[in-house]
């Protein structure tokens, strides 16, 4: 049957990519809905390509400029960020994938869930966010979410026809970025086009920084002990540069399961949009072809205190993790604009953490409080 897609942030690396499935697979997928940020010549551009019921610029100032763009079609054009909530709910949706970044994606994941669409997930703030609210609501209405980061898909895979109760712990792998190895000191004094220039994955620029910090792994720490229901220490992190293994189950009589297969993250999203079944990925079919090593290191928290920064607001909860996410979001877009070294985007987190330690939250309203206020302290400080 044909699935039908909505794919919020459409012109970010994830959408496009789930538009190039959506370019193999014809018979599989459509794009029903299309939602972007600021990139209204893309949206136009890929709207114009797949002719999907409904569009959304989530910048209002840019709506008449797609509404123009699109006039000659039978396409409805939407404004605002209520517009992308609302849009995950609609009837005509199997499946919401939500590729937006960050704090962003939180209320658009709520309306698909209560809508009992599918949630193809590779916004991982969402769930570090938010994670048991989402489990809750998850379970209350029976909708399966599906990881599409490529260590949560694996993790997903490894585990299927297995019993948690079996599993000794889980092992996230990362590729260490362009800094792997790195001392404390040499930290100091990299470039944004250094923290930019990553050695095995393309994305985009937001979670490239989030990769050079290991930000991204942190989160995907919190990530994986909502998807999996697993306590933090049972969730650990190493070092694998080559980026073939996406990460690994290890059981309790000491059998080790890994999903391997060369990066692209078009083959996790496959996997999210066609579970349970498997769809052929021409772009994956030369296996392990020229694979002549794989190798292991030791993840270093005490140099990446991003990547502490994690598990320190885990163990916390409440809304510590939405302090995280808050203070990184303004400390990464910082240090992409140049206002701040590498380097400070560590002391703003660890400043963050330390003025709003123990805060806490019982629903929604206070996650949004909390993101306003750690985000206007953030901009203060900077």
């Amino acid at each position: 049957m044909l699935q039908k897609l909505a794919i919020l942030g459409s012109t970010g690396s994830i959408g496009k990519q789930t538009l190039d499935i959506c370019r193999s697979h014809p018979k599989q997928f459509s794009a029903e809905i299309l939602t972007a940020g600021n990139n209204a010549d893309l949206l136009i551009e890929q709207a114009l390509e797949f002719i999907p019921d409904t569009v959304v610029i989530t910048n209002e100032a840019l709506y008449e400029k797609v509404q123009q763009g699109l006039k000659d079609h039978p396409i409805k054009v939407f404004a605002g960020e209520k517009s992308v909530a609302e849009v995950a709910g609609y009837e005509s949706i199997d499946t919401v994938v939500l590729a937006m970044v960050g704090f962003s994606g939180l209320l658009p994941a709520i309306s698909a869930i209560k809508a009992k669409r599918k949630l193809a997930l590779a916004n991982k703030e969402v769930l570090v966010i938010a994670g048991e609210i989402i489990s809750k609501l998850s379970q209350e209405y029976n909708v399966p979410i599906l990881p599409i980061d490529s260590e949560h898909s694996a993790i997903f895979q490894c585990l299927s026809g297995e019993r948690l109760k079996d599993v000794e712990k889980i092992i996230l792998t990362a590729s260490g970025g362009p800094f792997r190895g790195f001392s404390k000191e040499q930290l100091k004094n990299v470039s944004l086009q250094e923290a930019l220039s990553h050695p095995v994955w393309k994305m985009g620029s937001k979670i490239t920084i989030d990769s050079a910090t290991m930000m991204n792994k942190g989160f995907e720490i919190i990530e994986a002990r909502w998807l999996f229901n697993l306590p933090p220490d049972k969730i650990e992190v190493l070092v694998h540069p080559q980026s073939i293994i996406h990460s690994m189950v290890q059981f309790i009589d000491g059998s080790i399961k890994a999903q391997m297969s060369k990066p692209d993250m078009r083959l996790p999203i496959l996997y999210a949009l066609s579970y349970p079944e498997r769809l052929k990925a021409d772009f994956q079919n030369s296996g392990l072809d020229n694979i002549h090593e794989l190798s292991f290191e030791k993840a270093d928290p005490d140099t990446f205190k991003h990547l502490q920064f994690a598990y320190d607001v885990m163990k916390a909860g409440g809304g510590m993790p939405c302090v995280l996410n808050a203070a990184n979001e303004i400390a990464v877009d910082a240090f992409l604009k140049e206002k701040i070294s590498f380097y400070d985007m560590q002391k703003l987190l660890e400043k963050s953490l330390s003025i709003f330690a123990g805060r806490k939250a019982a629903n929604v309203e206070d996650l949004i409080q909390i993101d306003h206020e750690v985000r206007n302290f953030c901009l203060q400080e900077i």
